[in-house]
């Protein structure tokens, strides 16, 4: 098969791979016919985190199932999936408890796998790992791409705000506006916020914002955006989602966050080789919670207010490429030209 595959910063390069093959009676083998670039794809694609070269890459697939292990009883061949970018189990501990990332036999798109950016990706634990689409949208394009963020940055963008004990009548401020923090945006209204204040250095990404939800925009730096948003709230807002990672990007949460209120975080973390100042969250009582998304956990309630029409995140797919193109999609992204690149490996 054809899958895109990571030999270094800056180079990605689409070659002849092997295609992935059952090899547990837990395993499903699933065609890809949708997937993404991610923003944490480009850490490694900097050089900003570590990755062997010759790898596959991307971990957001969507596609049909093309062939199952004989234990398998969620889905069969045919089938329309969705995929988590975490491979879980659904039985253990962790993922009874709805954190699937933590999941005690958790396992990747990359290796042995295939890659998410690949023609077929092997799911291991395909039972507690893959979502199925109702077959009376597994054709439906336009809800096929409203379904895909649900893979990663919409339910990563969902507990960013649950994280943050986002409520009907509160406000809200979103850090950032890449695609998680548009998701983030989009995740605040859906739980009811009265008032949404994104903060974002990109007028067309923060028109997406507006699009989602929010109430107000900001497009200021330093600690003249931090003074727009406690002039727009009042003093701050109880509930702060940071969808960055950036120290800068946490220290803007806590400087917005009202005293009492919770920041819900969920970038990955970079750029913290110093340590994160927990003084301004102490001085004020401000609680610190979130982390890496089980977004497995929320893909059945999301995927329901897409089907139903109430949610729809495809606008954070701001250009389309097939599979040939990804390089050119990490590019994209890399010069902020896009806000997510779909990827369709078949077209």
């Amino acid at each position: 098969m054809r899958a895109a595959v990571f030999h270094g910063p800056g180079d990605i390069r689409v070659e002849e791979v092997d295609k992935p093959e059952i090899e547990e009676p837990t395993d499903a083998i699933v065609r890809v016919t949708h997937t993404a670039v991610c923003g944490s794809d480009l850490w490694f694609y900097r050089g900003e985190s570590d990755r062997d070269a010759g790898t596959g890459v991307g971990h957001e697939p969507m596609g049909i199932v093309e062939e199952v292990g004989e234990d398998v009883r969620s889905v069969e061949p045919g089938d329309r999936v969705l995929a988590p970018f975490a491979i879980s189990c659904g039985s253990c501990e962790f993922c009874r408890k709805g954190l699937h990332t933590s999941c005690e036999n958790r396992d990747s798109w990359g290796g042995a796998n295939g890659g998410g950016q690949g023609e077929y990706v092997r799911s291991t634990h395909a039972d507690g790992t893959l979502v199925r689409v109702p077959d009376r949208y597994a054709d439906d394009e336009e809800v096929l791409e409203s379904l895909l963020p649900l893979t990663d940055v919409m339910g990563t963008g969902h507990h960013a705000a649950r994280s943050a004990g986002v409520e009907a009548g509160a406000d809200a401020v979103v850090v950032g506006d890449g695609a998680v923090g548009l998701c983030g945006v989009a995740a605040a209204r859906r739980l009811g916020a009265e008032r949404i204040v994104a903060v974002g250095h990109h007028e067309d990404r923060l028109d997406i914002a507006e699009e989602f939800g929010a109430t107000h925009t900001v497009a200021e730096r330093g600690e003249a955006a931090v003074d727009a948003v406690l002039d727009i709230t009042n003093g701050g807002a109880n509930h702060v989602l940071e969808c960055v990672g950036a120290a800068s990007a946490m220290e803007t949460a806590v400087e917005v966050a009202r005293p009492g209120g919770t920041v819900g975080y969920v970038g990955v973390p970079h750029g913290m080789e110093g340590g994160l100042d927990l003084f301004p969250f102490f001085g004020d009582n401000v609680a610190l919670r979130g982390g890496v998304a089980p977004v497995r956990a929320y893909a059945e309630d999301l995927m329901a207010d897409v089907l139903q029409g109430t949610l729809d995140p495809s606008p954070i797919f701001t250009e389309t490429v097939g599979l040939d193109g990804v390089p050119e999609g990490y590019r994209m992204m890399d010069e902020r030209e896009a806000v997510k690149v779909l990827v369709k490996p078949w077209e």
